[in-house]
């Protein structure tokens, strides 16, 4: 599946993207405030390609004007309030270069995430999260509609910390009031 925004084309991760993916995920700056370490090597980056960004709905996103893969976004396969009652739902989180930092460019993929997870896969929640520290997230989050549910500290077994984690909802029908408000 390839998803198109104006400036992004959202496709799946092809081996060939490892060195794109380098480029950004060795940064200090974009994984450990999201929760995972620095990559240190491109065949790290490849090892991450072929395993977590394999999953179903995680997509490269390639910006269109020059075909290079920038960051990720899509579905990370769980939701964060496991003991509520069960519904329908997925968290959808994200990366990207700090290159293209405050372009708008993350809420425009999460902008077609979202209606691909509420039209495509018939998502009736959708949440979204980020640690303590990380308010550039946070911004991006609200700019997209969702609204803070709830904290809890947790254990960051990739990096061995614990922090604080924060938690936001979209719901099927909120999304679809913000459309029909934005019409």
């Amino acid at each position: 599946m390839i998803l198109d925004t104006q400036r992004l084309r959202l496709r799946p991760f092809r081996d060939d993207d490892a060195e794109d993916v380098y480029t950004y995920a060795r940064d200090p700056r974009v994984g450990p405030i999201a929760g995972w370490p620095t990559h240190k090597s491109v065949e790290e980056s490849r090892e991450i390609i072929r395993t977590v960004f394999s999953a179903p709905g995680v997509f490269a996103m390639e910006l269109k004007e020059t075909g290079r893969v920038i960051g990720s976004v899509g579905f990370v396969g769980n939701h964060p309030a496991g003991d509520l009652p069960c519904c329908h739902d997925d968290e959808v989180g994200y990366a990207l270069s700090p290159v293209f930092w405050g372009r708008g460019l993350v809420p425009e993929a999460v902008k077609v995430i979202l209606e691909y997870g509420f039209t495509d896969l018939g998502f009736q929640r959708i949440w979204c999260g980020h640690y303590g520290g990380n308010w550039r997230s946070k911004r991006t989050m609200e700019k997209c509609g969702f609204r803070y549910q709830f904290s809890r500290t947790e254990f960051v077994q990739l990096i061995g910390e614990t922090r604080q984690s924060y938690f936001y909802l979209l719901t099927k029908e909120s999304w679809r009031e913000r459309l029909s408000g934005a019409l």
